[in-house]
């Protein structure tokens, strides 16, 4: 009897398998329950070559899709980078992550491969608002209707976009209707749920978008196993001035005033110290549950953490740092900025201190869609945030940006970065960084400054 090869729920299913092939095939697993092999979804294509390899008859019932001849609606130009990526992930067997500054047009090498692949495509990505931005731009490339998945929309179409969570969900249902996967800012793709958009599906073409491929805890190598290794990579230096604008960064460290710095080295000190007692070293990757663990055991580590929030929230929006904000509003009076914070609370802060509009996650959908197309079209010139921008929204009429406060993560000073770089002609970014002087943000800044972005200074 043939081999038989079947999509149960996120899962391939083989009956029938010759014993010789039993070690052979990828992450094959005898299930006692049904009584056949099983193996992940995207181990299909793995399987299936191995199978033509050894030239093993088979019947497969899992791959429900065609070939699709997409037609653009607009002809797109790619730019000779984009033409190697897209060349770099042909010979990578059409799998692999590309690595692109943001705003250096990874969406358009995204379309331009969607139409070449002619397979059935999958858009997954973090957040609603990037899903109904790429639903736009594919609606506008495209002459079909364009899927949504995510966020109350439950359309599956030839070409369609949802969300990872959703994903995560509906694939064991869906996972074997798309022969293309597209995994956008796919550094999110190795967390403990999300993974499981790709492993339900059986795509045999994957590509994988990102800034930033490497993550802190080390599992982009889960990332390459699920798409691809990193096929192509080009850094924010090299398109600087050319189909990015040019960019400045400037690190501004600021004295705090005298009352603020006793209350900052007093908070300081309860919290270091409780660490040292405590025996914990925040430096390695359980430094900061162990923390969090211990703290909330005693008085006196419940102390320790208001401590620590108390310091945090001193040097992150300290009265000298809004005052520096200020001067820089006045000096920038005609530009286009966006201001940074690391916590909701800071942004709340000088929204109301300086009259401005304030996007978190908290900020209503059509407050949201409201404030960002007014930034859009000069209605406001300013726009507070504290993560909601960090990734994907398109602001292109950016050029200068505040960060006040922020994490030591590589990957949000390059995406904060990425939102002044559209290119315009007679444009010039400048990244502005307010750093507490003699405080943890000093460190802070020294992690971020390790990127390659700096290296044009």
């Amino acid at each position: 009897m043939p081999l038989k090869i079947n999509f149960d729920k996120g899962t391939l299913i083989l009956q029938n398998v010759p014993e010789v092939l039993e070690s052979q095939l990828p992450d094959l697993r005898w299930d006692e329950r049904t009584l056949t092999f099983r193996a992940p979804a995207y181990r299909y294509r793995h399987i299936v070559s191995q199978l033509r390899a050894h030239n093993v008859p088979y019947q497969d019932t899992a791959r429900q899709f065609t070939i699709e001849p997409f037609t653009h609606q607009k002809a797109i130009s790619p730019y000779p980078y984009q033409t190697e990526a897209i060349d770099a992930w042909h010979a990578n067997g059409k799998r692999g992550v590309v690595s692109l500054p943001t705003g250096a047009g990874k969406t358009f090498i995204a379309i331009l491969l969607i139409a070449d692949t002619q397979r059935p495509t999958l858009v997954h990505v973090p957040t609603i608002d990037l899903m109904h931005q790429w639903h736009t731009v594919l609606t506008e490339h495209f002459e079909q209707e364009i899927g949504l998945y995510g966020g109350g929309q439950h359309e599956l179409r030839d070409i369609t976009v949802t969300t990872y969570q959703s994903a995560v969900m509906h694939a064991p249902h869906y996972g074997n209707r798309f022969g293309f996967a597209i995994f956008d800012e796919c550094h999110h793709l190795p967390g403990e749920q999300y993974q499981y958009a790709a492993i339900s599906s059986i795509a045999p073409f994957r590509l994988g978008l990102t800034a930033t491929p490497e993550r802190v805890d080390g599992k982009e190598s889960r990332l390459y196993a699920l798409v691809g290794e990193c096929c192509y990579e080009a850094k924010v230096q090299e398109l600087s001035g050319k189909t990015l604008s040019e960019y400045r960064v400037v690190t501004i460290a600021v004295e705090m005033e005298d009352t603020e710095r006793v209350r900052y080295e007093e908070a300081r000190s309860t919290y270091l110290n409780f660490l040292k007692q405590a025996r914990i070293n925040m430096g390695t990757p359980r430094g900061w549950h162990t923390f969090l663990w211990k703290a909330s055991q005693t008085e006196e580590g419940r102390a320790a953490f208001k401590a620590y929030l108390t310091q945090k929230q001193i040097s992150f929006a300290s009265t000298t740092k809004q005052e520096w904000v200020w001067k820089l509003i006045q000096r920038h009076s005609g530009d286009r900025i966006l201001i940074f914070t690391q916590d909701n609370d800071t942004a709340y802060q000088l929204g109301t201190r300086f009259f401005l509009p304030v996007l978190t996650h908290q900020t209503k959908l059509k407050e949201r869609n409201a404030f960002l197309n007014g930034f859009r079209d000069g209605t406001y010139s300013i726009l507070v945030t504290s993560k909601v921008l960090n990734e994907g929204v398109d602001v292109p009429e950016a050029n200068v940006a505040i960060i006040v406060s922020g994490s030591g993560s590589v990957r949000e000073h390059v995406q904060r970065l990425g939102r002044i770089l559209r290119k315009r002609e007679g444009k010039q970014a400048v990244l502005y960084e307010l750093i507490s002087k003699q405080t943890g943000e000093h460190f802070v800044n020294k992690r971020r400054r390790q990127h390659n972005a700096y290296q044009t200074l």
